[in-house]
């Protein structure tokens, strides 16, 4: 149990720390024809050191996404 929890928080420290990087391009610069979800997704696939965190915080974002859709929906479905 004690393992699962480090391992949560784990994943969660690399979910904020991936997150917190945001897209710190501005106007002036190239625009790229990938989403930042795109790039990271690409990163997360590569042999660099630290990629299996990313893809980890990548499958726990969209997690939450899915989770926070979900809940959404039942809430948008109760006020009726």
């Amino acid at each position: 149990m004690k393992t699962r929890f480090v391992l949560f928080a784990l994943v969660l420290a690399a979910t904020l720390a991936v997150s917190s990087c945001g897209n710190v391009l501005d106007e002036s610069t190239v625009h790229s024809t990938l989403t930042a979800h795109q790039r990271d997704s690409v990163l997360a696939k590569s042999a660099l050191p630290g990629a299996g965190v990313v893809d980890r915080a990548l499958k726990e974002s969209d997690r939450s996404a899915v989770r926070s859709a979900s809940f959404n929906a039942q809430i948008d479905s109760l006020s009726r």
